[in-house]
């Protein structure tokens, strides 16, 4: 298992960056970056499970296990999906974690990443342009 950090500042509100993060559609236009047509279903309270999905019914699902809005969202990744077919995979604890720190200019979003080794390049190489997305999503739209 890999523990991989990301940080970025923004200056924008934590309200803003997280609407930014999670509304449906920001959410399709900073995760192309990992995936074209890449969406999620599900809410995120906690305790729920949420899939992660291109546009071919393939992904993951996780389950939500903190939700403080503005502020903190942690996932455990559970299983794939392959045709819209979950297959639960013994992951540990693979996690995906938000942070969202106020500054005085804005919001500093750190992301957290427990993550297989043979996924880590591809988190490497993708996470930083989908942090740059979320900046100029969060400082550009109205």
């Amino acid at each position: 298992m890999e523990k991989l950090s990301y940080e970025v500042k923004i200056n924008a509100a934590p309200e803003k960056v997280w609407t930014v993060l999670w509304g449906e559609m920001t959410y399709r236009q900073w995760t192309a970056a990992f995936m074209e047509g890449s969406f999620y279903q599900g809410n995120l309270e906690e305790g729920s499970i949420v899939k992660f999905l291109d546009p071919n019914n393939n992904g993951m699902y996780s389950r939500v296990e903190k939700n403080i809005p503005n502020k903190e969202i942690k996932f455990l990744h559970l299983g794939e999906i392959i045709g819209g077919v979950e297959t639960p995979q013994d992951w540990g604890e693979a996690t995906e974690s938000y942070f969202l720190e106020e500054t005085e200019t804005g919001t500093i979003l750190k992301s957290e990443i427990q993550t297989p080794s043979e996924f880590a390049s591809f988190f490497e190489e993708k996470f930083p342009k989908a942090l740059e997305i979320i900046k100029n999503l969060s400082q550009n739209q109205l």
